[in-house]
């Protein structure tokens, strides 16, 4: 009795502890801030006429073994009285008047803007009209449907793909039962209660998250406000719903039925998730070997003999086994079984500019007899993953090795990041019970003590750089059509890396997009900063869904880490578990602790440099998944989102917007855009000069991690290179997919072969980031305003592949009291030009730009060269006496409306006098360019050419 009053009063203080601990962490606004604080505008909200929706019955044809999606005839209400508690039955509700139209997939806000319930919440301050409420009660989901007839001796599933938070499912008035997590999917065997006379009626009730907390209004006043709060505590969701530094609170908080419902037939057993895992004999890559897993649910009650086939282009294996009543079992198909499964030259999944992201597909059925019971289709790439580590062993402080998830035992878990190790330079590493003789361990050179990981794929050192997505879109419209400019843009960028940020963006087309464009997936799963953000409330419930995420998405070749959340270590109880979900049910990839100190840089800084040598002084360093800066968008852009009234000059709605005015120095970007070119009075003025601000920075980032290659550095994200609304700060191309200065300064600086110049040492590097050597010849030349060449100089350089070279040294005598352009270029050996790169030297006296000479009238003609579906070549010619400076192109539609997105060759570059230029410029097939409009740094915008 003494022991157990002890223990409980040992209870009672640990739990006071652990309240203590969560005092000091972040519950964000615990009342909503003050009036004088918010966001003011003189706009007047819109007038809206809601619109309502009545019955709908759609016809649902079922068909064996195929999945029908449910999109159309949804509706929705608002159970703001708790009807469901009032009511005789669920059905009673169809009763209920003034139904919304429903999107489904989509989340209750997006309904309630498409049927014109609030405003774009995207537009200036309308975010704000929209009532909190909406995320304080249950929202109903109803369909009424017609099905003609079942398959014979069919089963039908329904089946959830995504919903937030929670949805308790009843067809028929038979209640199906409950799926919780916003990343969970849920199956429900629907035969008994299906009918095929008459109506049926599916309702779906989705529950909100129980802490949505309250989010910050960002203004001038009132800065941009803690990231997130309570909402933190509902993980697996949304976390950012509640308002970050770069998102405002979503009213919803993105509940509804976001992801697919659907229907679908089979047999009695069901294939749940096959993987397919590929290994590759490295370094030789000339064949690959395949294991299948199967995992197989009998649903019926008695034994079933069944045949699992699986079809990969025209290798064909079989295998049967029996299966217990009610009961799972697995099935392998291993290659020392299989030989056909042992693959000849196979076409790899390569990231982005190290080549092809191949991809196959197997074909998956489950056969008892002549009847197929289910069938499943898998898209996956040949590749194999391996990361090179530095970690305390029982043996050894500091041993830097090689690790190859494939070779490792999969019942066991070798990395023990509550042992980490904390360097005097602030970079942990963790501690691992392995050695040399551990299967799928090797040792390698320590490389000056470095520390620091770096990925390979297929054997292949991997330079990492790409950015952050926060999330992919506010609202969480995430089609493939929503989606797809932003990776296409992510591929022209020569970017090769997304991080999933908290896995806010973990969806099917997001990682079926990043397969098809070559990008490595970084996947956080559902929690943010450690020691900061609160820790989610429910282990079970997180951890029930991690395993669903990782069963569901493991055969993707682009995710190259499972990282359990952002800036910090899992909290015990899932830790422990989530490392084991990830060996057992995965076992191809490496999980890593913690996305900043283990084995990685600290993440930031995030705020502007008014001096960009600083990223290469004093940043650049390591695998960094975090740095940024502003960012402001182009003109035509800010058009779109701040009323006309309150573009200029810079008010609360820029501000709401994310300018923020603490914490990231938006004093000195604006000061520097004043001090090099003056003080603007329009908007377009303003614009004009930013965008050459965000384009010097943003390349700076990526040179001054070009400048290290290799050399303690392997990797740099930006924060962000993805926005998930109109912002005006982290991003690379803006929410409309419009392509500002930081998009051009990012991809010049990662260009496949790329030549780069360190201003304040003088000296020049190239790179070659393909896996292709190389001869060229490198130079620099020094100009003058007016374009007469005062200095150079000129290389013969080889370029290893994948490699940094240091070219020579070029110190510039600016003697001139002018602007000058420094201009690097690489040729290869047929004179065939391969980068140029330009920098703007500051006029010695003045230090800045304001003496550049404007043009009076327009000195530039454009030409079409070629033509043809969706894509153009345009010849820019200067025939003015001076440089054109920062140029930046646009197309139009026949109305005149700027074409996006646009996939542009360059943008803000340079012409000197009498100089030509080809741009290469690819839209959409269907918005054929019928204008070229061109802007400068002293050429104002106008239309220069009409097709």
């Amino acid at each position: 009795m003494y022991t157990r009053f002890i223990l409980v009063i040992l209870m009672l203080l640990a739990a006071q502890a652990n309240l203590l601990a969560q005092s000091k962490l972040n519950f964000g606004l615990l009342q909503p801030q003050p009036v004088s604080t918010l966001p003011t505008t003189k706009v007047a909200a819109p007038s809206l006429v809601p619109n309502w929706s009545g019955d709908t019955i759609v016809s649902v044809s079922l068909t064996p073994n195929q999945k029908q999606e449910l999109q159309n005839g949804w509706r929705l209400i608002s159970d703001s009285s708790w009807l469901s508690m009032q009511l005789k039955s669920v059905s009673d509700l169809s009763a209920q008047p003034k139904w919304i139209k429903a999107v489904v997939p989509g989340t209750v806000l997006q309904s309630l803007v498409q049927s014109n319930h609030y405003p774009d919440p995207y537009f200036h301050l309308n975010n704000m009209l929209i009532p909190e409420s909406l995320h304080k009660s249950p929202w109903w989901y109803r369909l009424q449907f017609r099905t003609q007839s079942v398959p014979k001796e069919s089963l039908v599933w329904l089946q959830s793909a995504g919903i937030n938070y929670q949805g308790t499912f009843w067809l028929n008035g038979h209640c199906l039962g409950t799926v919780k997590g916003a990343f969970k999917r849920g199956l429900f065997n629907v035969t008994p209660y299906l009918k095929t006379q008459g109506i049926n009626e599916l309702m779906i009730c989705v529950t909100p998250p129980p802490n949505p907390g309250i989010p910050h209004e960002q203004s001038k006043l009132s800065g941009m406000g803690p990231n997130g709060g309570q909402m933190c505590m509902d993980g697996p969701t949304f976390l950012s719903a509640e308002g970050w530094d770069w998102v405002p609170g979503i009213r919803d908080r993105n509940i509804g039925l976001w992801q697919s419902i659907s229907l679908h037939t089979s047999g009695t057993v069901l294939c749940q998730d096959p993987q397919i895992i590929t290994d590759l004999p490295l370094p030789d890559t000339s064949s690959a070997q395949l294991s299948i897993r199967v995992p197989l649910h009998n649903y019926s009650a008695e034994a079933q003999w069944v045949s699992v086939q699986v079809q990969i282009k025209d290798v064909s294996v079989q295998k049967s086994i029996e299966l217990e009543p009610g009961k799972e079992s697995t099935l392998w198909f291993r290659p020392d079984e299989f030989p056909a499964l042992q693959i000849r030259n196979p076409q790899l999944w390569w990231p982005n500019g190290m080549g092809n992201p191949n991809l196959y597909e197997a074909q998956v059925q489950v056969v008892q007899g002549n009847q197929i019971l289910d069938r499943d289709s898998i898209r996956f790439g040949i590749r194999e993953f391996s990361y090179e580590l530095m970690a305390k062993t029982p043996t050894d402080s500091a041993w830097r090795f090689l690790f190859d998830p494939l070779q490792a035992k999969r019942d066991q878990t070798y990395f023990d990041h509550n042992k980490r190790v904390k360097r005097s330079d602030q970079i942990a590493i963790p501690f691992v019970d392995a050695s040399a003789q551990t299967p799928g361990f090797s040792s390698l050179p320590k490389e000056n003590d470095n520390p620091y990981m770096v990925l390979r794929v297929n054997g292949v050192r991997v330079f990492c750089k790409g950015g952050n997505w926060g999330m992919d879109d506010g609202l969480k419209q995430v089609s493939r059509a929503h989606l797809e400019p932003a990776f296409a843009l992510h591929r022209d960028l020569h970017f090769n890396m997304i991080r999933n940020w908290t896995g806010e963006s973990t969806e099917p087309v997001f990682f079926e997009l990043a397969d098809e464009y070559g990008m490595l997936v970084w996947n956080d799963f559902w929690m943010s900063t450690e020691g900061y953000n609160l820790p989610p409330n429910d282990q079970k419930l997180w951890l029930d869904n991690s395993l669903d995420v990782i069963k569901r998405y493991r055969n993707h070749p682009s995710i190259a880490i499972w990282c359990p959340r952002n800036e910090g270590y899992a909290p015990d109880g899932i830790e422990q578990a989530l490392a084991k979900q990830i060996q057992q049910e995965d076992g191809t990839r490496h999980y890593i602790g913690n996305s900043r100190e283990l084995n990685l840089r600290q993440s930031g800084p995030w705020h502007f440099f008014e001096n960009p040598a600083l990223y290469a002084q004093k940043q650049a360093d390591g695998f960094t998944t975090e740095i940024g800066t502003f960012a402001i968008p182009t003109a035509s852009t800010i058009r779109k989102f701040i009323a006309p009234s309150e573009q200029w000059p810079i008010s609360d709605a820029w501000y709401y917007h994310d300018l923020h005015s603490n914490n990231q120095n938006l004093e000195g970007y604006l000061a520097k855009i004043d001090r090099m070119y003056g003080p603007s009075t329009s908007l377009d003025e303003f614009c004009k000069k930013a965008q050459m601000i965000n384009y010097e920075s943003h390349r700076a980032i990526f040179e001054a991690w070009n400048s290290k290659r290799w050399n303690h550095a392997s990797g740099v994200l930006l924060w962000m290179s993805h926005p998930a609304w109109p912002s005006m700060i982290w991003q690379t191309y803006t929410y409309d997919f419009e392509t500002p200065g930081g998009y051009f300064g990012a991809k010049k600086a990662c260009e496949p072969l790329h030549i780069q110049w360190q201003s304040e040492s003088g000296f020049v590097e190239a790179i070659n980031a393909t896996r292709i050597p190389c001869n060229a010849t490198a130079s620099i030349e020094h100009f003058t305003m007016q374009g007469k060449k005062i200095g150079g100089r000129q290389w013969k350089i080889s370029l290893p592949e994948n490699l940094r070279v240091q070219v020579g040294l070029f110190q510039l005598d600016q003697t001139k009291n002018e602007p000058a352009l420094v201009r690097l270029s690489l040729s290869d050996q047929t004179g065939r030009l391969l980068s140029i790169n330009e920098y703007w030297l500051a006029d010695p006296t003045t230090k800045n730009m304001t003496t550049i000479p404007s043009f009076a009238q327009n000195p530039l003609q454009a030409r079409l060269v070629t033509r043809s579906e969706g894509r153009q070549e345009w010849k820019i010619t200067n025939t003015g006496k001076s440089i054109a400076a920062g140029l930046k192109c646009y197309v139009l539609d026949e109305n005149k409306k700027n074409i996006l997105p646009a996939y542009w060759s360059d943008g803000y570059f340079n012409l000197l006098p009498g100089e030509s230029k080809t741009i290469d410029i690819q839209t959409d097939k269907n918005k054929s360019p019928s204008y070229l409009e061109v802007e400068g740094l002293n050429i104002p915008l106008q239309i220069i050419s009409k097709k």
